[in-house]
């Protein structure tokens, strides 16, 4: 019998914190049930095992990220909305990094997804970036290639800012600027 309080999307909020908190990596069921003061086979009432669990994860991530690039897109265009998507993007990152590192799996790829929704959620994210690259009279190909451009280099930068894999003693932010202000200029291109 499930716990009284204990549903799906407290199960998924409380695993969303621990990924933040301690990297996607080491969430476990049992470190989530322990959180959640709750034993293990307790979870099963709420989400089908740990590869649901990522599933469930991805999904919200990849929701949460949508919303937050749309609200930094309204009302841009161009190079405008460009810097400002970007700029979410690793703002999101930072602040929910588990969360963040669930989303990163492309669609088809989630066992547990049996649904799609994941894979809704994941193409959500793309399509607000398709959206932005209309500013650039991207269409068609030509967007899709320039959407992995600019997701492999956000994503590439927040990763090894992550990972600690900037060192030198110059300003990681101007960096990122000057990365979309170089994706900037290749998409005018």
């Amino acid at each position: 019998m499930p716990r009284a309080g204990l549903d799906a999307e407290t199960v998924v909020t409380a695993a969303a914190e621990l990924a933040d908190a301690d990297g996607l990596a080491e969430l476990t069921l049992a470190r989530l049930a322990e959180r959640l003061g709750v034993r293990s086979p307790s979870l099963y009432a709420h989400v089908g095992g740990l590869g649901d669990l990522h599933t469930r994860l991805a999904i919200r991530g990849a929701r949460e990220l949508t919303a937050v690039l749309q609200a930094a897109a309204a009302g841009r265009a161009g190079s405008d909305a460009l810097h400002a998507v970007a700029d979410a993007y690793r703002a999101y990152a930072h602040t929910h990094p588990g969360t963040y590192a669930a989303t990163q799996r492309a669609p088809g790829t989630e066992p547990d997804d049996a649904d799609g929704e994941y894979a809704t959620a994941a193409a959500d994210v793309v399509g607000v970036l398709v959206a932005v690259l209309r500013g650039y009279e991207l269409r068609d190909d030509d967007a899709i290639h320039a959407v992995r451009m600019v997701r492999a280099a956000l994503h590439g930068f927040v990763s090894l800012e992550h990972e600690g894999g900037f060192a030198m003693p110059l300003a990681i932010d101007e960096s990122y600027r000057r990365l979309v202000e170089t994706l900037d200029r290749g998409l005018l291109t």
